[in-house]
């Protein structure tokens, strides 16, 4: 999708500091920060929301990546929270996951 700006991310259209990154899916740091780590775990196939997430491989390739993430920030026992926005909600139309923290 071309002006999805998560796929010119994926194209290196638009740069980005990857925290992580694997066939399937690419994690790095939100522009606007609601906390020290606020990372975005978002899959490279272009999936405008969860509703339409039908690949079951990729559903838990982001899942595992969230727990990985979750462990490389340390926020176990710290606190975090994980959103993901829909139904119109999102300001970008490509499924995106927030992890954020710590919340303690």
């Amino acid at each position: 999708m071309q002006s999805c700006i998560f796929c010119n991310i994926r194209e290196g259209k638009i740069p980005a500091k990857f925290v992580y990154e694997d066939e399937d899916v690419m994690v790095f740091p939100d522009i606007h920060p609601l906390k020290p780590i606020h990372w975005l775990i978002v899959p490279k196939k272009h999936v405008s929301e969860v509703l339409f997430l039908e690949d079951a491989t990729l559903e838990r390739s982001l899942f595992k990546t969230i727990r990985r993430m979750i462990k490389k920030a340390d926020l176990e026992s710290k606190g975090y929270k994980i959103t993901i926005n829909g139904g119109g909600l999102q300001d970008v139309d490509h499924l995106h996951i927030h992890l954020t923290g710590p919340m303690k």
